[in-house]
């Protein structure tokens, strides 16, 4: 059910974000009403969503189940400001308003996610069937969140046994046809007393997909596996919850060679329809352990949480047969939050605290991209917000410090990396303020300041990045990206209407990004000239990064109208654009901006209250995207990408017996055209050209069925 998802925001099936599945059509009649009522935690403790005054987007668990996607990711980029850089169906990493890589933090379970995020064809080590809820957080929030955190936030919220003394047990099973996507998910849990527990378990697999262009895309196909539990103490001095997180993917890499003469792309395996993995391929393990606790002490809380990442990544060439390890990443985190928010009877709601990590990562393989490094990192802040009646204000300050070792490496006689150490610090606040002229009107403004040190990456990468067709450069001279956004916004609320806006502008000083060297022999040559940075690179063409002042400006509009109780119209529009100050015109525009978008679904419910089939409905979207012609030009790093527009279709239903939900069915169809399009964040776009047809790249997924069905059991 694609784009229909900014319709289900507006009009959730659960009266709270927290919520389970509802069993009384009128949660869906009156959510709207009472919307800024949902209480959120990506700002300071828990606050109701009409006082936040930066832009706040929520998911609940309905909707994440009723919505197909193959990823997490995917399914978060249909939301209003936000896209996806992607690597074929299995590989993608979120953006907010044109930011995405290191200046997006994904909290998971209230620890950032550290997972080699600076790469393209890393994703999130994450099983989106464990997430209960999602809030997104568009714009600068380092003051919780420190470095990296300067674009936006992504928290994903697992789910939580309710504390009514019942076990549970909840079957999910999804296939989709563009890519023979098999899913499935077993979960179990419940509590006794003060005690409860969770445990799920979730497979995924799928082969190469396939478009009415390509035909099946060789490096494709993927596997992913998750094991989750969590063990909890709940009582009336707070409670404590330890997770254990287990993620294994397999995602192969797609190289995108063709046949010279018939222009089909090379498939030496024949893995066309094989759910194992094709050549070159990555072994992606991540796991993760978190303790989490909160005390209640004099009229706040206490939160201390400590949380132990490994991430290793293993790429693999098959040559005559033996599986040869290239690069090796491993990479140990060590998170922490100390927190105490207090609120008394006057409506001051403060918090202070004090987080950071640690990091130390390695190279084990064969072959090298950054170098090893050590990384330590601390913040401290301190948050106050007020209700005033009509007024809510807030704001806040943090001061970061963090200090980045890398290690030296000679790779058979050639100095491949150097020595270096640095030390990086900044300030960041932020305050708004929302005024209330009445119940359905909420005017809110917002600025902020945002810090994002670069990463080991930009600053010390010397070779070749699998997956994306390039060898990177860093460049040690770096210095860290400040941002100052301002954010207005403007929601009004009826029984039968909703309207919401939201503008901002970002300035951020020494933006960093990747550049194509100018000096390559032609464009997307796949070949370099001497003199060259490393032997290595003369098959490659080489990308350097740079960075420059900034200015991001744009915003979104939803508008969702439901003149009768069962039917809902939804519409949505979101534009960014991106460019370099003082910058010639080939250099003007920053690289990987979304286009604008425009989205309108209609839904219609056909049953309420009924016996068998409740909750049923029906239905259609389109999602518009227009041509993208903000583009980095220079030395043909980026190039111009066509307007499309993709149909899409969704049915579904509850089944009851005895008045208690058994099951819950959904049959959707995604690009109901088999439209053949190329999305302008796909990195797909610059694999090797077509010599028939004269296209370069790999275009997007045709026409996707997808049937979800889940099956809950409460004891």
């Amino acid at each position: 059910m694609r784009n229909t998802i900014f319709l289900i925001i507006m009009l959730s099936l659960s009266a709270s974000a927290y919520s389970q599945q509802p069993t009384d059509s009128t949660d869906l009649f009156y959510r709207h009403l009472s919307l800024g009522e949902i209480v959120v935690t990506g700002t300071t403790g828990q606050t109701k969503l009409k006082h936040a005054t930066a832009p706040i987007t929520l998911l609940s668990t309905r909707e994440l189940q009723q919505t197909a996607s193959t990823n997490i990711t995917d399914l978060l980029s249909r939301l209003p400001g936000m896209a996806q850089i992607s690597t074929g169906t299995g590989i993608a990493k979120p953006v907010i308003r044109g930011l995405g890589y290191n200046r997006i933090v994904v909290v998971h379970d209230g620890v950032r996610q550290e997972g080699q995020q600076w790469g393209d064809e890393h994703g999130l080590e994450i099983d989106d069937k464990s997430i209960g809820n999602v809030e997104v957080l568009m714009g600068p929030a380092s003051i919780l969140y420190g470095s990296d955190a300067l674009g936006g936030v992504v928290l994903l919220n697992s789910f939580t046994p309710s504390l009514d003394n019942s076990r549970y047990a909840n079957m999910a099973a999804e296939y989709q046809t563009v890519n023979g996507l098999f899913a499935y998910s077993l979960n179990t849990g419940g509590n006794s007393r003060q005690f409860s527990w969770d445990l799920r378990y979730t497979d995924k697999m799928m082969h190469p997909y396939r478009n009415a262009a390509d035909g099946y895309v060789p490096g494709s196909q993927m596997r992913e596996r998750s094991l989750s539990s969590l063990l909890a103490l709940n009582g009336q001095w707070g409670f404590s919850r330890l997770r254990f997180n287990y993620y294994h993917g397999t995602p192969s890499l797609i190289e995108g060679e063709r046949d010279p003469l018939a222009g089909k792309l090379e498939d030496p395996y024949d893995n066309r329809h094989r759910y194992g993995h094709a050549v070159p391929y990555q072994q992606v393990k991540h796991f993760k352990a978190t303790l989490d606790n909160r005390f209640y002490v004099g009229g706040g809380s206490l939160q201390a949480l400590i949380a132990y990442q490994q991430n290793i990544r293993r790429e693999y060439e098959d040559e005559d047969g033996v599986p040869e390890c290239g690069l090796h990443f491993r990479l140990h985190t060590v998170n922490y939050d100390f927190r105490y928010t207090h609120s008394n009877s006057n409506a001051w709601n403060t918090a202070v605290g004090i987080g950071g990590m640690l990091q130390r990562s390695f190279n084990r393989g064969e072959e090298y991209l950054i170098p090893a490094y050590r990384l330590a990192d601390v913040g401290a802040y301190f948050t106050l917000q007020k209700d005033f009646g009509r007024f809510d204000v807030n704001g806040g300050v943090r001061a970061d410090v963090r200090w980045l070792h890398s290690y030296a490496l000679d790779d058979d006689g050639e100095q491949r990396f150097k020595h270096f150490s640095k030390r990086m610090q900044g300030v960041t606040a932020s305050v708004g303020a929302t005024y209330h002229p009445s119940r359905k009107l909420n005017l809110k403004a917002n600025l902020a300041r945002g810090f994002r040190a670069p990463n080991m990456s930009e600053l010390g990468s010397n070779g070749i990045h699998e997956g994306t067709f390039r060898y990177e450069m860093g460049n040690s001279r770096l210095r860290p990206e400040y941002s100052l956004q301002a954010d207005l916004g403007a929601e009004y609320t009826t029984r039968f209407l909703a309207v919401k806006a939201n503008l901002f502008a970002n300035r951020i000083d020494n933006y960093i990004y990747l550049e194509r060297e100018a000096y390559s022999a032609t464009p997307f040559s796949g070949s370099v000239p001497s003199p060259i940075p490393y032997r290595m690179a003369s098959d490659y063409d080489i990308f350097r990064f740079t960075s420059g002042d900034a200015l991001l400006y744009g915003g979104e509009v939803h508008l969702d109208v439901h003149p009768v109780h069962s039917l809902h119209i939804g519409t949505a529009l979101s534009y960014v654009d991106g460019r370099r100050m003082h910058a010639p015109q080939e250099q003007r525009y920053l690289p990987m901006l979304p286009p604008l978008r425009w989205t309108f679904d209609i839904k219609y419910e056909l049953t309420h209250d009924a016996r068998l089939f409740n909750n049923a409905y029906v239905a259609l979207g389109i999602a518009c995207h227009a041509r993208q012609n903000h583009y980095l030009a220079y030395a043909d790093t980026e190039t111009p990408t066509p307007g499309y527009s993709l149909l899409h279709a969704a049915v579904g239903t509850d089944i009851y017996h005895h008045a208690e939900r058994r099951a819950t069915v959904t049959l959707s169809i995604d690009n109901m055209l088999d439209k053949v399009y190329q999305s302008h964040l796909s990195r797909l776009k610059y694999a090797p050209v077509n010599a028939v047809s004269g296209h370069r790249g790999v275009f997007n997924p045709g026409r996707n069925i997808t049937l979800k069905v889940i099956v809950p059991v409460t004891f």
